[in-house]
């Protein structure tokens, strides 16, 4: 086993395969339950790797000094085989068939022969990717726009099934209605890492699995704001939904924490209550009752009722009071938080909007009702708020590794060196970045594993893209060096065009 280091809390224990991995979670939670080792955050089982996320890297290799290797853990006798009904009905089945050599009837009976176990989930909640067959198939050389809810399809080693619709380049074999993700069970991912599964061919028609329901906005008054104008794009966000990561649910959450909490604390919440994010053009809400709101992150011209009302303090609405949050003059997100928080119904255990699997309330629109809790805390005597300093470029320390062998010191000397701009094409999910071209030394692909929020990784192109808080459980680009997390804010409130440089992370 190698400890591969993945940030200043994160470390990647490199395995020799898939029953190492499962033997090793195995140890890690015998670890945890004998209090030799802090529970992690998120343990992420990939292909030939598990992720410890939200660890002190120094106390997990204590911890695993000294331990034997366990044995390999694959079968659980006790746990039968979840069936999942399919109609081979696939657009590649016949592309399968050919690069196999054999028939399409073949390819259905040895992929009803064989039985599956999931290796491990990422990509969306709930996708599994499933190892057993004896055969391999590249994935499609031009992906699809969008794969239909249900899919099954194979791609390397693996086979899959998407839970919802959405891009992707598996070679597809046939469909099924099951569910694989649902928010009210427990565990709510149908086929968890480990699981064995047997598919068994049926005829259709198939109703396509049902998507995980979203959640409504309040028609009460009591309490509440009402949305007049929502915005380009405005979400609930809190402390977002660490725990899930093996199951594949990102943990999202406020892109700028700090201004986040600031604006909680403002208001006398805890922290990690939920708050709005807006995004470049603000939000226009007016309440029903009286309230005490503040405004952080990007700064905007914010009015109460038509008059000027300040950024970064309490300031108190009057029932029915109108607040608007003009268009960011710097920065591109705002964070609005009101005392009693937004109470919003929590999606395992989180109010915060995923971009990338859907999970949680949707995007507000015009005519929207938002719940208030009652405060739960006194306002603070704060006079005023000190403005984040913006500077170009942004600077972010980078800690190398866990991949960094992937590019060797010339690779990372050249990121020292270069100077990026962010990419019109950033979101939630990362932040893309365009100049020189980072050259690996190997060629090929790499089995996909668990990465952590701020990482870099670096695609086929060359170009880096930094993980932000929507980003997917688990990829297969190498990431060359994890982003300290106190210079995110800075970098999810940079604009397209603004300058980005790395410098090695010497505090830690």
């Amino acid at each position: 086993m190698l400890v591969r280091p993945a940030g200043p809390w994160a470390v990647l224990l490199e395995l020799d395969d898939l029953g190492q991995v499962a033997a090793w979670r195995e140890a890690i939670a015998n670890l945890v339950a004998s209090s030799v080792l802090t529970r992690p955050a998120d343990v992420v089982p990939g292909a030939r790797t598990l992720l410890l996320d939200g660890v002190d890297p120094a106390a997990v290799r204590r911890a695993l000094a000294g331990l034997d290797t366990p044995a390999a853990v694959l079968d659980r006798p006790d746990a039968p085989p979840v069936e999942v009904p399919v109609v081979y009905d696939g657009a590649d089945l016949g592309e399968v068939a050919r690069l196999w050599g054999v028939s399409k009837r073949e390819v259905v009976a040895r992929h009803t022969a064989t039985e599956f176990r999931v290796a491990f989930c990422g990509f969306a909640p709930g996708f599994p990717y499933l190892v057993g067959l004896d055969r391999q198939v590249p994935r499609r050389s031009t992906p699809r726009t969008a794969v239909p809810a249900g899919s099954v399809g194979l791609a390397g080693r693996y086979c899959g099934i998407y839970p919802t619709s959405s891009p992707g380049g598996w070679q597809l074999l046939g469909t099924t209605a099951v569910s694989l993700f649902d928010v009210s069970r427990d565990p709510p991912a149908l086929l968890p890492p480990g699981c064995r599964v047997h598919f068994v061919e049926t005829t259709g028609p198939l109703r396509p699995p049902a998507p995980t329901p979203d959640i409504a906005m309040s028609r009460q008054a009591d309490r509440s704001l009402t949305v007049l104008r929502a915005g380009a794009l405005t979400t609930a966000q809190d402390g977002g939904r660490p725990g899930f990561a093996h199951l594949g649910v990102p943990r999202a959450g406020a892109l700028d924490a700090p201004a986040a909490r600031l604006a909680n604390r403002l208001v006398g919440n805890p922290e990690a209550a939920a708050v709005l994010e807006t995004t470049v053009d603000g939000v226009q809400l007016r309440t029903a009752t009286a309230l005490t709101v503040a405004v952080t992150g990007a700064q905007a011209p914010l009015t109460v009722d038509g008059r000027a009302a300040p950024w970064g303090v309490a300031v108190g609405l009057p029932p029915g009071g109108v607040l608007d949050v003009g268009q960011a003059t710097v920065g591109v997100r705002s964070y609005v938080a009101v005392a009693g928080g937004i109470t919003l119904p929590p999606v395992l255990g989180s109010r915060s909007r995923d971009t990338l699997s859907g999970l949680g309330p949707l995007p507000l629109s015009d005519g929207d009702v938002l719940p208030v809790g009652r405060p739960s805390g006194s306002v603070p005597a704060v006079d005023f708020t000190v403005p984040p300093a913006t500077t170009q470029p942004v600077v972010l320390r980078l800690l190398p590794g866990p991949r960094d062998d992937w590019f060797g010191a010339a690779g990372l000397a050249a990121l020292w060196t270069a100077t990026y701009e962010v990419s019109p094409l950033s979101n939630r999910v990362g932040v893309r970045l365009t100049g020189p071209k980072v050259t690996r030394l190997r060629d090929g692909e790499m089995d996909s594993e668990g990465i952590v929020l701020g990482a870099v990784q670096v695609p086929p192109d060359g170009q880096p893209v930094v993980l932000l808080a929507d980003h997917p459980t688990t990829g297969g680009y190498p990431v060359i060096g994890l982003v300290d997390a106190r210079d995110l804010a800075g970098l999810a409130q940079a604009r397209p065009g603004t300058t980005v440089r790395f410098v090695p992370d010497r505090g830690r």
